[in-house]
């Protein structure tokens, strides 16, 4: 009897899905699936195969609109603060050395440091790199031979507003740290120094010269 009873189960279970696979034979593709589950037979019909995706995945129209780009107008030079008896104008505090590390760490060093004294950075900024070759010339040769190249690179931190009894406590404090290698220069800003950091274009030059 036990032994009978596990072949009626597989015969049940056998009709079972014979009728469910016919079903699903005898189904038209638009009508709805079945799929069997034990006893249970659930409905397995995607509704989405056939639907338009309704702008699934799109996301710009979230994002604010931007505004129309502007054109960049001409660099145009500030006026100079000439300073007063007691206070010290624009001032240009200009680095220079041939390891760009290590003007740039210094640079920060200054800018950071005149942050904490509570003084006025007007900017800090980069000027264009200079590359200088070494000659030399041998014994008894007649030709210049190409010895090494120097590249030079310099930071500028302009500052206003420095009072003439502090700066010469800030120049002694910056002169005590400043690294081996770094020239240091304070001067006034001018109007060449400005038009220094501008590139330089002959040919046109040389055009509205002779239109003069």
């Amino acid at each position: 009897m036990s032994a009978a009873l596990p072949k009626v189960l597989c015969l049940k279970k056998g009709t079972l899905l014979k009728q469910v696979f016919a079903l699903s034979r005898a189904a038209t593709p638009r009508e709805s699936r079945l799929c069997a589950a034990g006893d249970a037979l659930v409905s397995c019909h995607r509704h989405y195969k056939s639907r338009p995706t309704h702008g699934i995945g799109r996301f710009k129209y979230l994002l604010p609109k931007e505004a129309p780009k502007k054109k960049k107008d001409k660099v145009q030079m500030k006026e100079i603060n000439v300073g007063t008896e007691h206070e010290y104008g624009d001032v240009n505090i200009q680095m220079t050395s041939y390891d760009m590390c290590l003007v740039e760490h210094f640079a920060q060093y200054v800018h950071k440091l005149c942050n904490r004294l509570s003084i006025r950075v007007n900017e800090s900024y980069a000027m264009p790199t200079k590359t200088n070759e070494v000659l030399f010339l041998e014994e008894r040769g007649s030709k210049m031979q190409l010895d090494a190249v120097l590249t030079t690179h310099q930071r500028v931190v302009q500052i206003s507003g420095l009072s003439s009894t502090f700066a010469p406590i800030l120049l002694e404090i910056i002169q005590s740290s400043q690294p081996e290698g770094v020239h240091l220069l304070v001067k006034e800003h001018t109007e060449a120094d400005f038009k220094s950091r501008l590139k330089s274009r002959p040919e046109l030059e040389e055009l509205l010269a002779q239109m003069n």
